[in-house]
């Protein structure tokens, strides 16, 4: 059955009853599925159920109370995890440089400047002239230019025995012996009481005056030279 109508458009509208039959089978058939959905599901997980019902409860922070201030329970216990594993590091270095074995270098022995002293003196006894004393150290020298200023054609006496030799040639010559007698009796003066601590300073006041004699014997009136 058929039935034509009138389009407001302008075109002819048909009515056909198949199409009604077919919207009442999707309707049942809509039905069904419905009942088939019910029966077949499945609870919802918390994913879900939160999406549902909202957020839930948030989980109350624990606090530490030190008496002074109040921490998060989560850092006191990093902070005191941090101190022990500190306090042990340090322990443990420290440890192990007290028990590693150490190699030192022994220092070297002091500058023994007495015995230095002892050899610089030997040499004013080595390079003696004249008439030797018995308590020279040197036992190899001997008296040595007794006659020196004497003269066979001279009618006076001229005694120039004695000093220091320059050198192993048993020559004396004035400048350099006054010169280096000048300098040992300058550090008697400043260094007295070093001399005398290392037993040395009778020996060098004695060094002092057999110079000091033999460079002035030549200007006494009874060996004026003319």
């Amino acid at each position: 059955m058929s039935m034509y109508g009138r389009d407001p458009w302008g075109g002819p509208l048909e009515i056909n009853t198949a199409d009604s039959a077919t919207d009442d089978e999707r309707s049942r058939n809509l039905h069904d599925f419905d009942r088939a959905a019910l029966s077949n599901s499945r609870p919802l997980d918390e994913t879900q159920q939160s999406w549902l019902l909202g957020p839930g409860e948030q989980k109350k922070k624990k606090y530490v109370d030190l008496g002074c201030i109040i921490v998060s329970r989560h850092i006191f216990l990093w902070t005191l995890g941090t101190l022990l594993v500190s306090a042990f590091l340090a322990g443990f270095i420290t440890l192990i440089v007290k028990t590693v074995p150490r190699h030192h270098h022994p220092a070297p022995p002091p500058d023994n400047y007495t015995l230095a002293l002892h050899k610089a003196l030997m040499f004013f006894n080595a390079q003696r002239s004249g008439r030797l004393p018995k308590h020279n150290n040197v036992s190899w020298r001997g008296n040595a230019c007794l006659n020196d200023g004497k003269s066979d054609t001279s009618t006076m006496f001229k005694n120039l025995a004695g000093g220091f030799f320059d050198a192993g040639d048993a020559i004396k010559f004035n400048f350099p012996q006054s010169f280096a007698i000048t300098m040992l009796s300058w550090s008697v003066i400043e260094y007295s009481a070093k001399y005398e601590a290392a037993g040395e300073l009778i020996k060098v006041r004695f060094h002092a005056f057999i110079c000091k004699k033999h460079l002035l014997q030549p200007l006494s009136k009874r060996c004026e030279i003319e």
